[in-house]
């Protein structure tokens, strides 16, 4: 018995394995292609080790706008994770507190929308920004993206405050403790691995953004990183090299906020079916 559980188990390993050329070899192709010429790119192939490694198109990516674009992008996305962590953390402590018919109701309205992509409802998200007067602004990127992404969010927080004892809530009004105390007292502190999970999923939906952005805007002072990769695109060729060059420093941020709020952003989305 002792033998047969340190025996290797090749069926595993080779799984992994295989998992690892996976994950691996696209970013091996990504990498090594931001290094290459065009002319090069075209003519070894993907996989193909750089002969002559270059940081030109690093620097064709940043002298055609992209760091304008990251800039518009950040913007965005700070408005939407602004939006997003104050109404769903309200809404959440507030579906969760406060239990009768009309909290149930506004639940299942914020889960009915999980049902409705953003594409069937663009042309009236469209009408609405314009008589508003936002049309080619960030904040009609902001609102909608915001709004689209309440539903999961809300999921997600208040599954993670029905963890909270009731007994810490009583302690804390045997303390004397009002409901604005005990929410930033209790609530926030306790529920913070859900709103961590909250501000990447939002972060993350504002960051990757498309259709929004290029039905709500026009201008290129208002373009967001998604459109402004366009900008390797022309009418008879691609500029491969420059483009996946400009992806990797788009997704430099993005990578740099979950290295530090990963742990939180497990702990909360395992926290999402609540007690």
């Amino acid at each position: 018995m002792r033998s047969w559980r340190h025996r290797p188990n090749l069926v595993a390993g080779l799984g992994a394995f295989v998992w690892l050329l996976v994950v691996g070899v696209p970013l091996y192709a990504l990498l090594a292609a931001t290094f290459q010429q065009s002319s090069e790119y075209r003519s070894a192939g993907p996989l193909a080790l750089p002969t002559d490694p270059t940081l030109d198109n690093y620097a064709r990516a940043i002298e055609n706008g992209l760091a304008g674009f990251v800039l518009n992008t950040i913007l965005v996305t700070v408005g939407v994770v602004a939006l997003v962590v104050a109404l769903s953390v309200t809404a959440g402590y507030a579906i969760v507190r406060t239990r009768n018919w009309m909290s149930d109701s506004t639940f299942r309205m914020f889960l009915l929308g999980l049902a409705i992509p953003n594409q069937a409802v663009i042309i009236p998200v469209y009408l609405i920004i314009v008589q508003m007067g936002l049309y080619d602004s960030l904040i009609a990127i902001v609102l909608p993206t915001a709004a689209f992404s309440l539903p999961v969010c809300i999921l997600i927080l208040a599954g993670s405050m029905r963890d909270i004892s009731d007994d810490l809530y009583e302690a804390m009004a045997l303390d004397g403790a009002g409901s604005g105390r005990t929410f930033f007292q209790l609530v926030v502190p306790l529920a913070r691995s859900g709103i961590s999970t909250v501000a990447v999923y939002s972060a993350l939906q504002a960051w990757n953004g498309f259709l929004f952005p290029l039905i709500l805007t026009q201008s290129a002072e208002n373009r967001v990183i998604t459109l402004g990769l366009y900008e390797f695109q022309g009418a008879y060729r691609t500029d491969i090299a420059g483009l996946l060059a400009a992806v990797v420093l788009a997704t430099v941020p993005l990578f740099i906020v979950y290295l530090i709020a990963r742990r939180s952003l497990v702990s909360g989305l395992m926290g999402v079916g609540g007690k």
